[in-house]
């Protein structure tokens, strides 16, 4: 954590098994520039995104691993208010994970942002709960 390297210095973020990290139900997590996954498998492709676009995402706040975890918190405590509607709202209803669900199978999504940091969690950031709520009802049922 102390040695990691700033998000835009991050080339190739390498996949490791640590299975007792994560709960029931989640694929991996971006943790400073490594995914963490579950088991020795190959990655889908779509997972792989998912997180590339986290790392997009921290390059957008101050290119701080850091910035990009506390906000991420923020945001975190801030969703958990719709829990009763929706349960895990404070992962699903987070501006970032929103993002990151909405386009991680769309190969072409990062293309958009030429400076390669992306900003789409800015459009979610400024909705209220029950507007977030219905964004991710839209997108969920695409994919």
């Amino acid at each position: 954590m102390l040695t990691a390297r700033r998000p835009s210095h991050t080339t190739q973020m390498r996949a490791v098994s640590i299975p007792f990290w994560l709960h029931e139900g989640y694929d991996a997590l971006t943790f400073f520039g490594t995914i963490i996954t579950n088991s020795e498998k190959e990655l889908p492709r779509s997972v792989k995104y998912h997180e590339t676009i986290h790392l997009r995402q921290a390059q957008s706040v101050h290119n701080s691993w850091l910035c990009f975890y506390w906000k991420y918190m923020i945001f975190w405590f801030q969703s958990r208010r719709a829990n009763r509607i929706l349960p895990n709202a404070g992962y699903l209803l987070n501006p970032f994970e929103m993002e990151a669900y909405a386009n991680m199978y769309n190969p072409h999504y990062l293309e958009r942002y030429p400076d390669g940091k992306a900003t789409g969690w800015k459009k979610y950031a400024q909705m209220t709960l029950a507007e977030r709520y219905w964004a991710r009802r839209k997108y969920s049922r695409r994919s």
